[in-house]
């Protein structure tokens, strides 16, 4: 009889985790390809995505919350120097190095999705709030957005790398539970499981998420052409 499993990852989280990545795919394609009208949308998506994550991050299920897997320097420390014995306990949630990419991607995207609000191509496309800022600002937001992007792509390969080491070299899949949300009970106790994934809760978060990021559009200076 296959072992029993419990619920650790709720489904707005998973919804997210992959609608994130799938926003970052979506968005280097329509740059890549010109596509900028749909770029910016995707923009303006991933910002309610980034949203919705901080707001999910206090008041969302156990192994959601930030205070679940934000470890101190020390801990993070201890993890990481065990981290290559095969024989390591698996984590509940995300395990200290998981926790700090966790941060280190929405700070990394939140940057690109800010600079990408006043970024201009100095041809066609400019953001929404290109406007409120001087030709300089744009210039060097619109760099940092160009180079923070690489710095992105580094990131994900990091990532990707790191679940293959998971996999591979420590025989913990890190994969099939962000699918289906739940991991054998060898490895949660009962009281660490969740009972639910909160989609009320949830749907509350993304309505207000989406109110935030339709005020954010709407609010945006009117362009330039419009003062002619």
């Amino acid at each position: 009889m296959p072992e029993p499993k419990r619920l650790v990852w709720d489904l707005p989280l998973r919804l997210f985790h992959w609608l994130f990545a799938s926003s970052i795919l979506a968005s280097w394609y329509t740059a890549e390809f010109d596509y900028m009208e749909v770029h910016f949308w995707l923009g303006y998506f991933t910002i309610g995505l980034i949203l919705f994550r901080l707001i999910w991050g206090f008041i969302g299920p156990r192994h959601a919350r930030f205070a679940s897997f934000l470890a101190r320097p020390p801990a993070v420390w201890l993890y990481l120097k065990g981290v290559t014995n095969r024989s390591s306990p698996q984590t509940v949630g995300h395990n200290p190095l998981g926790g700090l990419m966790v941060i280190a991607m929405l700070v990394l995207t939140g940057l690109q999705a800010a600079t990408g609000l006043v970024a201009t191509d100095d041809i066609i496309w400019a953001g929404p709030y290109n406007p409120a800022v001087s030709g300089d600002t744009a210039e060097a937001m619109t760099s940092i957005h160009h180079l923070n992007f690489n710095v992105i792509l580094g990131a994900i390969v990091l990532h990707l790398a790191a679940i293959a080491f998971y996999a591979f070299g420590k025989r913990q899949h890190l994969v099939p539970p962000m699918l289906h949300g739940k991991k054998l009970a060898s490895i949660v106790p009962e009281h660490e499981a969740i009972a639910s994934s909160q989609l009320l809760k949830a749907a509350i978060v993304i309505a207000v998420s989406g109110g935030a990021v339709w005020w954010l559009v709407s609010a945006a200076p009117p362009p330039v052409d419009s003062f002619f």
